[in-house]
């Protein structure tokens, strides 16, 4: 496994389950990019406790509100009318790719966030992902989550 976020990230994304799991958790309100951090966290060892958590959060939440959903949003209500255009099918692709470069950036400043905290034997990832997945995502998801949990305790 790749040993920074964004590579693993990647690796992660593209296992069976992953993609579909993680957007039925972002529909519910959850952060992918804490969820997929959690799940990055947990094989690298790093033990749970709430101020970490606390900190991921503190970190995620603003980009994500300020940044990444507003991309995504856009991108979104583009999709309809970008099915007949072909312009604004590429402006829509262009708004896509701003999208993942916030979310790369986020992950990018998550990983600085916790590349010192001290590292033990890879542990399960179900504690990680309750933790900062939000109560939303964990209340109407929990198939969602057993299928990250599962993927990740697979590696």
């Amino acid at each position: 496994m790749p040993s920074d976020l964004w590579s693993f990230t990647q690796d992660f994304y593209a296992r069976q389950g992953v993609e579909q799991a993680c957007l039925a958790l972002q529909a519910s309100g959850a952060n992918v990019c804490a969820v997929l951090c959690g799940v990055w966290l947990a094989r690298r060892g790093v033990a749970l406790d709430d101020q970490r958590v606390l900190e991921i959060g503190q970190l995620a939440t603003p980009w994500d509100n300020q940044v990444v959903q507003p991309l995504r949003a856009l991108r979104t209500r583009w999709k309809a009318e970008s099915v007949g255009d072909a312009e604004w099918g590429l402006l829509r692709e262009r708004v896509k790719a701003l999208e993942l470069d916030a979310e790369r950036i986020l992950l990018s400043r998550l990983q600085g966030l916790a590349q010192d905290w001290p590292r033990q034997l890879p542990q399960g990832a179900g504690a990680w992902l309750s933790a900062v997945a939000g109560d939303a995502a964990i209340a109407n998801n929990h198939d969602a989550l057993h299928v990250l949990r599962v993927v990740a305790d697979s590696l």
